[in-house]
């Protein structure tokens, strides 16, 4: 993260852009409710690729695959950084096959905060991301508790 493209910079690099994607990516793996990241994390992937500054690379068998037997996620390469994003009809004509994910790569560690990732994603692709519900927590009122004498049933 450069300080020439800040925070009010005009239209942050593509370097910016795939921090931010791996931070958002990386939170999503974590939160109790990864869907809005996620969906950031795809609008922004395709935005790249729609724009030339992303490439999609191949096809990987998909590691946890869920209920099915085998799936698999398209490798987006963006700079530096890799993504898996969910396929489309289109992307198994298109793309060749690349086998089994290598364990070996690591994607280049970033500092950036999840709330500037977020916010130079949204800017980005337009998309803005929902605050966090917090639930509601209406006090309740205290109840003096209950004594039956021995021997009485609390029923």
């Amino acid at each position: 993260m450069s300080q020439a493209n800040g925070p009010g910079s005009l239209t942050p690099s593509v370097s910016e852009i795939a921090q931010a994607i791996f931070t958002v990516n990386r939170h999503a793996k974590a939160a109790p409710d990864p869907k809005q990241l996620y969906t950031l994390k795809k609008i922004a992937l395709d935005q790249l690729i729609l724009e030339g500054k992303a490439k999609k690379e191949g096809l990987h068998f998909s590691p946890n695959p869920g209920k099915s037997q085998q799936k698999s996620d398209v490798l987006v390469s963006v700079g530096d950084y890799f993504f898996h994003m969910p396929p489309k009809k289109e992307d198994f004509k298109e793309l060749s096959h690349l086998g089994h994910l290598n364990h070996q790569y690591r994607n280049p560690k970033t500092t950036m905060s999840l709330s500037y990732a977020k916010r130079l994603l949204s800017k980005y692709t337009g998309h803005l991301v929902q605050p966090a519900k917090s639930p509601v927590s209406t006090p309740r009122k205290r109840q003096a508790p209950v004594f039956k004498p021995l021997g009485k049933s609390y029923f």
